[in-house]
């Protein structure tokens, strides 16, 4: 048992200190890994920002938002043109998305009433619906391997433009100041 006061006062006065010391070095340890790329940071009021990674408008990074957007074509490509009005990288990917895959869409409609009326002229009808059925059994896989480069390259960070439709994504893609 301790007798004298002021050595037990002085002891733990000791732990106290001990313990505010290695809490500051835990803090200013957890820190310095907040600041990775990608992660965030703890602020003076004890909240975390996101670091300049994460500056998209739904908190993804930039180059996987734009990969994103390739995902389900013209669908994601509008969602994410309406989720982020100041990040131009996802607004042109979002954009070029939308433009790509829904004129595939609309394409694939258009081939196949083409291709069904046609198989109604009388003589020549099945020949030319059958050149026209090869055409758009192509069209699947070239369709596919776009999408994936597409979705590559975004993801990449590149802001690949693809030929006649990449000008209007661009111009689509400007943000609103």
């Amino acid at each position: 048992m301790v007798t004298d006061r002021s050595t037990a006062g002085d002891a733990v006065d000791a732990v106290v200190e001990e313990s505010t010391d290695d809490a500051l070095t835990r803090e200013k340890s957890m820190d310095s890994e907040a600041t990775e790329p990608g992660m965030t940071e703890a602020t003076e009021s004890g909240t975390t920002a996101p670091t300049a990674d994460t500056a998209t408008g739904t908190g993804l990074e930039p180059n996987v938002a734009g990969a994103l957007s390739y995902l389900l074509g013209p669908i994601t490509g509008v969602l994410f043109y309406v989720l982020e009005p100041e990040d131009a990288f996802v607004r042109f990917h979002a954009v070029q998305s939308t433009l790509v895959f829904g004129g595939l869409f609309v394409a694939s409609i258009v081939l196949s009433v083409v291709l069904t009326v046609i198989s109604f002229v009388p003589g020549v009808g099945w020949i030319a619906a059958a050149a026209l059925g090869l055409g758009s059994l192509l069209l699947t896989p070239v369709a596919f391997l776009a999408w994936a480069f597409l979705l590559y390259k975004a993801y990449s960070g590149e802001e690949y433009s693809v030929p006649l439709v990449g000008s209007y994504a661009r111009t689509y893609a400007t943000v609103k100041e």
